[in-house]
């Protein structure tokens, strides 16, 4: 029982993880139907850049601070420079263009900072069960969840954010900046991404160090449902607690399987995410 009880709160620690950067797909996915590839990589230069900072300081949360602005800034550079000219391209152009972005950002950390694994200090203390940076990790993506519900459903922001989202030409009509919301719902949900970076990145970091991450997170999006951020986090969290039974009573050389195996479950059986409602949608 004391097993069971130390696997299910590793992983929700990790699972706040994979939440974290879920829900930042499907913030990006909600506003312009873009699934965006290039997400682990704003939160990989997210964290090297916290890295440096936290170097160059010698605080932790100054890092911290420097990782959030990053990867906002990414986000709204990625949706203006490189999305939003190919609106009126094919389904497929913008889907290359992010995982273009993928590999010229991983390549790059890797000619800057180079291919070693750097030692990336944890926000609190990582010892014992269920550590303070577990706790740190969980609740985090947790008020972050709360922040995003409260910002849609009770601030004139998040108005804009889902009619510009689910109608866009209606929104324009309306005066609603359309273009300057999508920017910032990209920049909202890269920071979300580089909270999840510095959440995994500890103790090293490389540049091939959140690609694991990445497919966990995608199996949570689309465990949750593309259309539901906050069935983002509950995926995120199942598919956390789900690989730490599998690696602790199989094996931990079975958790990319496990994480495939929920995936192509979900996609069978509701393509649509286990926390979605159909909906009419006008794209």
């Amino acid at each position: 029982m004391q097993h069971f009880a130390d696997l299910t709160l590793n992983g929700l620690a990790s699972g706040a993880v994979y939440a974290a950067l879920a829900l930042s797909l499907v913030l990006i996915y909600q506003a312009t139907r873009v699934l965006n590839f290039a997400q682990p990589a704003f939160a990989l230069v997210s964290a090297y850049l916290a890295y440096a900072v936290t170097a160059a300081t010698g605080s932790y949360w100054a890092g911290f601070a420097a990782a959030l602005a990053a990867g906002g800034l990414l986000g709204a550079g990625t949706e203006r420079l490189l999305i939003r000219p190919l609106r009126n391209a094919s389904p497929l152009s913008p889907i290359i263009a992010t995982l273009g972005l993928l590999m010229v950002l991983q390549g790059a950390v890797g000619m800057v900072w180079g291919n070693e694994p750097l030692s990336f200090a944890y926000p609190l203390d990582y010892r014992g069960r269920f550590s303070p940076a577990d706790a740190f990790a969980l609740a985090s993506v947790l008020l972050v969840a709360l922040a995003l519900f409260a910002l849609y459903r009770f601030t004139p922001a998040g108005l804009r954010m889902r009619a510009a989202a689910i109608r866009p030409e209606a929104a324009r009509l309306s005066g609603v900046r359309v273009g300057a919301v999508l920017a910032g719902a990209w920049a909202l949900a890269s920071a979300i991404g580089a909270l999840a970076g510095m959440l995994a990145a500890p103790p090293f970091l490389t540049p091939n160090a959140f690609d694991a991450v990445f497919v966990f997170a995608i199996a949570a999006a689309v465990a949750g449902g593309l259309e539901n951020p906050f069935g983002a986090v509950a995926g995120g969290l199942a598919v956390g607690v789900l690989l730490s039974y599998v690696t602790g009573y199989v094996g931990p050389e079975l958790t990319a399987l496990a994480a495939l195996v929920v995936l192509l479950t979900v996609l069978a059986l509701k393509p649509d995410g286990l926390f979605s409602r159909a909906a009419a949608r006008k794209v």
